[in-house]
């Protein structure tokens, strides 16, 4: 028997504080999962990501953050200056995660896999390749990308569709 595609759930990945966190933790749940960078012309969407989260959390929404420092070295910082920068300037109460690459040959498996599931409009040319910060994945309960969003889809503009996979059961 052919095994299973995997889900995202089949994955971990450290917190900012070191702790490592299996996406199990967040089996049921739809997810945002977005590449996050503190010096990008992007970064004020950390507002509207907690705005969302905030607003569907009890509802079983959850963001998490994947700070990236592959476009132009926008997230430099440790570990520690990035979660008192998103807790500073943005009140950010979602998951941050430790610094990873979402492309490349370092890639974090979880991105690899996002870029299969959702490879976005020139996929097929680019290997579904993140073009910069603060792309948007959202994902349904089930463990799979059910939407890839760009760096200039503005977070508030998801709510149609989070609402949508959260009335799904």
């Amino acid at each position: 028997m052919p095994e299973p595609a995997p889900n995202i759930y089949a994955f971990s990945a450290s917190l900012l504080d070191g702790r490592p966190a299996s996406l199990e933790e967040y089996r049921g749940r739809v997810l945002l999962i977005v590449n996050t960078a503190s010096r990008c012309g992007f970064t004020p969407q950390y507002a509207g990501l907690e705005a969302l989260y905030r607003a569907y959390r009890d509802r079983g929404f959850v963001v998490l953050a994947f700070p990236s420092n592959q476009f132009g070295r926008q997230e430099p910082g440790s570990a520690a200056e990035i979660g008192q920068f998103c807790q500073r300037n943005y009140g950010v109460s979602f998951p941050v995660f430790a610094k990873i690459d979402v492309n490349g040959p370092h890639a974090h498996p979880l991105y690899v896999l996002l870029k299969q599931q959702r490879p976005g409009r020139l996929g097929f040319l680019t290997g579904g390749r993140i073009p910069w910060n603060f792309t948007k994945f959202l994902v349904a309960r089930c463990g799979e990308a059910a939407g890839r969003h760009g760096p200039s889809v503005t977070p508030e503009s998801l709510a149609p569709a989070i609402e949508r996979l959260l009335g799904e059961r």
